[in-house]
């Protein structure tokens, strides 16, 4: 029987393997230039990588007010099978977010759950801007990708474990699984059924994902990408490279991830 790692490099779209990306975003960002931040190009993308289903937030719902969210409304529902979207929450337009959670069972085609990028906007994910997000979520049971760092001031480990403490019901997906912090991130983990690992941004540290598998079990692990922000082929090889079995890689990559979607209902 072949390995995983022969599959793969006989062909990135493994059948019997799918890729879930459960961290990615979509559109222009100022600063940055991607080559494929478009819609069409970026499920081309995802198809030739062998990725069934990208977990997306569109950079325009994050970083204005308005209607930022129509981006993830209009890319899941032009492509339903491959993308599910996080609803990007602003705490700086707190009307929006009240429109947003009433609007949201309108919409449970399309997300997963909600999206915070409190660095970002410089307000912690524990002040109470955000309550009325993880209110909802907590009492709906659903998903919430949180950017974390570790030590930040707005998205350190001690606001996600604050967060763990008061809301039991929502599952949280740690962002970058507080870059730097990696024991304080598995001591989370670890503690909370409800919180999960993130892959995105941490398979540049060599032995970092050998680390999570032995020290919290492939089961609380997410594949994520930052898709487009990083490639598909260099996140997936580090993950086959990884002194890891084949049974863990197929929880990282896809088992986990259909999991939760079943739990959270999407």
């Amino acid at each position: 029987m072949k390995t995983l790692r022969q599959k793969f490099f006989e062909n990135p779209a493994v059948k019997d393997c799918p890729i879930y990306d459960m961290h990615g975003h979509m559109g222009p960002f100022y600063g940055a230039h991607f080559p494929i931040p478009d819609i069409d190009s970026m499920v081309r993308r995802m198809r030739r990588a062998g990725v069934k289903l990208l977990a997306f937030c569109h950079h325009a719902s994050l970083f204005g007010g308005g209607d930022g969210n129509r981006g993830n409304i209009d890319a899941v529902r032009k492509y339903p099978k491959d993308l599910k979207a996080y609803c990007g929450v602003n705490p700086n337009y707190p009307e929006e977010i009240r429109k947003m959670l009433g609007s949201y069972d309108k919409y449970r085609d399309v997300f997963i759950g909600f999206k915070m990028l409190a660095d970002y906007h410089g307000i912690a994910i524990t002040d109470a801007k955000f309550a009325p997000v993880w209110e909802f979520a907590d009492a709906n049971g659903l998903l919430v990708l949180i950017h974390t760092w570790g030590n930040s001031p707005c998205n350190g480990q001690d606001h996600v474990r604050a967060i763990a403490e008061k809301y039991h019901n929502v599952k949280i997906n740690i962002g970058h699984s507080c870059h730097g912090e990696w024991d304080k991130a598995v001591g989370l983990v670890n503690t909370f059924p409800n919180l999960y690992l993130d892959l995105c941004a941490v398979l540049d540290d060599r032995g970092v994902l050998e680390k999570f598998v032995k020290e919290a079990g492939a089961d609380k692990i997410l594949f994520g990408t930052d898709f487009p922000w990083f490639d598909y082929h260099w996140c997936t090889g580090a993950v086959i490279g990884a002194d890891i079995t084949d049974k863990d890689r197929r929880k990282i990559f896809y088992g986990n991830a259909e999991k939760l979607i079943k739990i959270v209902g999407a």
